[in-house]
């Protein structure tokens, strides 16, 4: 019987291992190459196709980091990860403060997640909040931090993160909500993009829901407060 578990445990080992190597790959390969989708935007195309119909297309453009708005950098970065250029991929400290806030209100109320973890669910996870899958970000998070710059970082969150229905990607959200491009939103339309980024699909039919309008103003007063990579 011994045998068999040995067995059984080497073959799950020798799984588990190959799934991480091809994680590793594919953040090796999105490294250098931009992703034309990711595990999010599956799930957000069979959402739209199961609401419109098999014809629904994503909306998503990718745009270069420097053809990206400074004021969205700053207001995304303000409003998700105000320690971005300083932490390796987790904020222990905004961690602890999440945990303590959910502990306080008897559920999940905050998360702590920083951009490169946000960045390494929506590139190959789920929106699960199991334990196996918030550690199986952890890992990637590690292998993005150690392989990425932070300008890649950024880069690749703000052409990839959902901003409504179908609607990926600073570029897609800027025509969409704006009438404008990335590069062309200015600081109040970079705030409220920001603003939307924890809850997309619902602040894109409630536009001046008091919630986004308070966040939107707290993110244009910290702004200009945060770094961003150059």
């Amino acid at each position: 019987m011994k045998r068999w578990w040995w067995r059984g445990g080497l073959i799950v080992l020798i799984l588990a291992l190959y799934l991480q190597v091809g994680y590793l790959v594919g953040v090796l390969w999105w490294g250098y190459f931009n992703p034309a989708n990711t595990a999010f935007m599956e799930a957000g195309l069979d959402r739209l196709q199961e609401k419109k119909g098999p014809d629904a297309e994503l909306r998503q453009q990718w745009v270069d980091y420097n053809r990206i708005s400074m004021h969205l950098k700053r207001a995304v970065v303000a409003a998700e990860d105000s320690k971005f250029l300083e932490h390796e991929g987790f904020d222990w400290e905004g961690i602890e403060m999440a945990v303590e806030k959910n502990l306080k209100k008897g559920r999940i109320v905050a998360g702590g997640s920083t951009i490169s973890q946000q960045l390494a669910k929506n590139l190959f996870l789920s929106a699960s909040r199991n334990p196996l899958r918030k550690a199986q970000e952890a890992v990637i998070t590690v292998m993005i931090e150690q392989l990425w710059t932070k300008r890649r970082i950024l880069e690749v969150y703000l052409n990839v993160i959902e901003w409504g229905n179908g609607i990926y990607g600073a570029e897609a959200a800027a025509r969409r909500y704006f009438k404008t491009t990335a590069a062309g939103l200015g600081p109040s339309q970079a705030a409220h993009l920001a603003a939307m980024i924890p809850n997309p699909r619902y602040y894109e039919t409630h536009r001046s829901a008091r919630g986004l309008l308070k966040r939107e103003g707290i993110i244009s007063a910290r702004m200009w407060q945060v770094s961003v990579p150059k």
